[in-house]
C-alpha cells in the first residue's frame, strides 16, 4: 500500500526530471543552501560596513587641569617681521594621516547661491552642528606634513597646531585641534568649520578645502597663502637681497581693492569684521590679498560677544568702538585706509565709493617703481606706534 502511494506521489513529475523531483518532494536540499547564502551575505555587508564607515569622533572629554593662560605674553622673533604678532591668532590649522577626511561638495563650492547669515538655513543651530555639512572621501592621504615656522606662532594656550602639507597638488595649512582640548574648544573648533563653510566661498576671502570630522584628531584644511600675512610681507619687503618682498604703488592699491571687495561679501551677509589690520590680510605667490581674522566674526555671531579689548587693536579701531557705543558697517571702513578715519561715521565714505575710488586710484598709480624704506626700523619705537606700548615693554628681538 505505501509504495502504491509513493508511486502515485511521483506521478506527478516526468520520469527521469530530478529537478522538478527536488523542487516537489525534496525542499531541504534547495531552503537549507539558501539559508546559508544568505547568513554569508549579511556577515561580509557587516564586516564591509565596520571597515569603509568608521564611526564618527567621541566627544573630548574635558582637561581635569586647566593650563594657565598666558594672556599678556607673546614670543616677538626679531626683526623678521614682529612674526610673533600672528595673523592666524585665533583661527589656527592642524594635521592628520588617516585616510578618512570629509570635504564640502560643490553646492558649497560655487556653482549654487552662496549660504550666508541672511539664508534661512545659516542658523546659530547650524553653526553647533558642523557635521550635517554634506562629506565626501578626500581622495589621499595628507603629504609632506611640516610644522610651520615659528611666525606662525601660537599663544601658550592655544588648543590648534598649525602644520603645512600637500594634498592634491597643492600647498594647504592644516588647523589641528589638540588631544588636550577641552569639549567647549572642541565645540567651537566645529562651529567655526561650518561657520565658513556655510559663508560660502569668494575670490579674496582663504579657501576652505575641507574638514576632517570622521576620527581624531579633528582638522581644518585651508590653502595655503605662501607669503603669510600683510604685516610679514611688508617687513619683508624692507630687506635687502633676492628674498626681499616687492610692492608698488599700483600693488598697494590692488590689495586695498581687494580687501574692500571682501569686506563688502561680509557686509552683504551682515557681518561685521571689526578687526581690520595687516595681520587680517593674508597674501599669496601672486600677491593676492584675502581677508583673514574671522574668528571674531563668528564668535560674535554665534555667542554675541562683544569686541576684546586687545590692547594691538585700539590703534585702528573706530571712536564708536572705544567707546563702547556699538559697531557697523562704516566702523570697518575707518580702519581699511587712512583716508577713511573720520571721527564721524556720516562723515566716512561708504564701500561702494571707497571701491570706485581705489579702481580709480589703481589705473593711474606706479607699476614699475618698487617701493623702498627710506631708513632702518626701529622695533621698539614701532611696537610703541602699533598700539602695544608697555605690554612689550620686556621684548627680546635677537
Amino acid at each position: 500500500m505505501a509504495s502504491t502511494n509513493s508511486a502515485q506521489v511521483y506521478t506527478l513529475c516526468k520520469p527521469d526530471d530530478t529537478l522538478c523531483e527536488i523542487r516537489m518532494y525534496e525542499q531541504e536540499v534547495i531552503i537549507v543552501p539558501v539559508l546559508l547564502l544568505l547568513s554569508f551575505t549579511v556577515i561580509l555587508v557587516i564586516l564591509l560596513l565596520l571597515r569603509f564607515c568608521p564611526e564618527k569622533v567621541p566627544k573630548v572629554h574635558p582637561r581635569s587641569v586647566r593650563r594657565a593662560s598666558h594672556a599678556h605674553h607673546r614670543i616677538i622673533n626679531g626683526i623678521d617681521a614682529p612674526p610673533g604678532l600672528n595673523a592666524l591668532e585665533g583661527e589656527s590649522i592642524a594635521l592628520d594621516v588617516s585616510p578618512t577626511y570629509s570635504t564640502f561638495t560643490s553646492s558649497f563650492r560655487g556653482g549654487g547661491p552662496a549660504r550666508g547669515i541672511d539664508n534661512p538655513g545659516f542658523s546659530n543651530a547650524s553653526l553647533l552642528n558642523p557635521r550635517e555639512a554634506p562629506r565626501q572621501r578626500l581622495p589621499e592621504k595628507f603629504k609632506l606634513v611640516s610644522s610651520l615656522p615659528s611666525s606662525y606662532a601660537l599663544k601658550s594656550d592655544s588648543s590648534v597646531s598649525l602644520y603645512r602639507a600637500r594634498m592634491e597638488n597643492r600647498n594647504v595649512v592644516l588647523h589641528v585641534l589638540n588631544d588636550s582640548a577641552s569639549e567647549p574648544e572642541c565645540e567651537s573648533f566645529l562651529g567655526f568649520a561650518s561657520f565658513l563653510s556655510q559663508l560660502g566661498p569668494h575670490p579674496f576671502l582663504p579657501e576652505l578645502v575641507g574638514v576632517v570630522t570622521l576620527r581624531a584628531p579633528l582638522i581644518m584644511v585651508m590653502e595655503e597663502l605662501g607669503n603669510q600675512d600683510l604685516l610679514s610681507y611688508l617687513w619683508k619687503c624692507r630687506q635687502e637681497g633676492s628674498n626681499s618682498g616687492v610692492m608698488t604703488e599700483r600693488q598697494i592699491f590692488t590689495m586695498a581693492s581687494q580687501v574692500a571687495s571682501a569686506l563688502d561679501f561680509l557686509h552683504s551677509k551682515d557681518l561685521l569684521h571689526g578687526n581690520i589690520r595687516a595681520r587680517s590680510v593674508l597674501v599669496s605667490q601672486m600677491l593676492t590679498a584675502k581677508l583673514w581674522g574671522l574668528g571674531g566674526v563668528y564668535t560674535r555671531k554665534t555667542y554675541g560677544f562683544n569686541y576684546k579689548n586687545d590692547l594691538g587693536q585700539k590703534k585702528w579701531q573706530a571712536p564708536e568702538i572705544l567707546a563702547n557705543r556699538g559697531a557697523s558697517p562704516k566702523s570697518d571702513i575707518h580702519t581699511i585706509i587712512k583716508s577713511c578715519c573720520h571721527w564721524k561715521e556720516q562723515d566716512r565714505l561708504t564701500l561702494v565709493e571707497l571701491r570706485t575710488k581705489l579702481q580709480s586710484g589703481e589705473k593711474s598709480a606706479n607699476d614699475k617703481t618698487v617701493l623702498r624704506a627710506a631708513q632702518p626700523i626701529n622695533v621698539g619705537h614701532y611696537l610703541q606706534e602699533a598700539g602695544y606700548g608697555e605690554a612689550y615693554k620686556n621684548y627680546t628681538v635677537f
